[in-house]
């Protein structure tokens, strides 16, 4: 190891990233995480962390941990960058297709909402009178 080179705990990752000890492990034995071992201490190198990051800006965006990983590992190996940024273009517009039908959905359903509101505050007026 040279001088320059940054090492991390899985304490300091955590802390960093908000996130549990637990969730770490957890990407470690999905195999997103590959820390090195110093006895039974894990010491993180920063691919592991740029591939935290990366874990965890897939979840956010609602990727599950297939295909983060799937995404991930195609940088590494064929089809190398440009097919790991053609695939990710097709995810993200599968994605974006995704949440604007959802965003649909709870259109709808917030207008469905507002018409029985309407509804029974008047039922409730002339109830009440």
């Amino acid at each position: 190891m040279t001088e320059t080179e940054r090492t991390w705990s899985i304490a300091e990752l955590a802390d960093e990233y908000g996130i549990t000890l637990r969730t770490i492990r957890f990407y470690e034995e999905q195999g997103l995480l590959t820390p090195a071992r110093n006895g039974t201490r894990r010491v993180f190198h920063d691919g592991d962390r740029v591939r935290l990051g990366l874990v965890l800006r897939g979840k956010r965006l609602g990727f599950p941990l297939d295909e983060i990983k799937k995404i991930i590992g195609m940088y590494d190996a064929e089809p190398g960058e440009v097919g790991q940024l053609r695939y990710l273009l097709d995810q993200i517009e599968h994605r974006r297709d995704e949440l604007e039908q959802r965003r649909r959905d709870i259109d709808a359903t917030l207008s469905d909402l507002a018409e029985l509101e309407r509804r029974c505050r008047a039922d409730l007026g002339r109830l009440t009178g």
